[in-house]
């Protein structure tokens, strides 16, 4: 820890970066996707159905393998190791969050849209204003545990070149280092980046609970 302790620090940075970037773009491609799913539009629903159904059964390795190897052979845009890695996590992540937030949506009374619609409000409108933000509530836990193994998601990238916290391993091969305290810091850095989620994901029960 004390020789290669920069070369953790630089690797939990980039993992924090993936992390954050994919977090983002995963909820808000999720939120798009399950309001495709509960859309009135039957086109719609099938093509959030199939999205989510061929990602959540699709190996996340696969997905960046596409977005590595296979999508820059399309010639059609040309971006780092590092942008692909954000897209690949994003595009997977965003399947489980949708379906984590459509189990939201489903708890959400019937009433509440009957009410929303009785009084003037279109199906976007009822949904943004009405059902999405009781939906976000009801799903904190699980909506947590997709992050959580967002950020334990980030280590694949280490398989293609990006340089996070899964890339220490190899480096310290490299250098005839022993790894296995390796492995215990990162299990130890992990640790560290985990309980701050779950004390969000806890303080925020308890603020939405008291305001229910």
């Amino acid at each position: 820890m004390v020789e290669y302790g920069d070369v953790l620090a630089r690797g939990f940075l980039r993992t924090i970066e993936l992390f954050l970037l994919a977090g983002v773009g995963s909820l808000v491609l999720g939120t798009l996707l399950a309001t495709l799913r509960v859309s009135p539009v039957p086109a719609l629903r099938a093509v959030g159905t199939g999205y989510v159904t061929l990602l959540r059964n699709t190996p996340l390795t696969l997905v960046f393998f596409f977005f590595v190897f296979a999508y820059p052979k399309l010639e059609l845009l040309q971006f780092p190791f590092f942008t692909a890695a954000v897209i690949a996590l994003t595009v997977y992540t965003s399947a489980f969050v949708c379906e984590v937030l459509r189990s939201g949506i489903n708890t959400v009374p019937v009433g509440q849209a009957e009410a929303a619609r009785s009084i003037g409000l279109g199906f976007a409108q009822s949904l943004t204003n009405v059902i999405l933000p009781q939906a976000f509530r009801a799903v904190v836990p699980p909506m947590v545990s997709v992050l959580i193994a967002l950020l334990k998601n980030t280590t694949v990238a280490a398989g293609f070149s990006v340089n996070e916290v899964g890339s220490v391993i190899p480096f310290l091969n490299e250098e005839g280092e022993p790894t296995i305290n390796a492995f215990v810091w990162i299990a130890v850095g992990f640790l560290i980046l985990v309980i701050p989620l779950t004390l969000i994901q806890r303080g925020f029960e308890k603020r939405w609970s008291v305001a229910r």
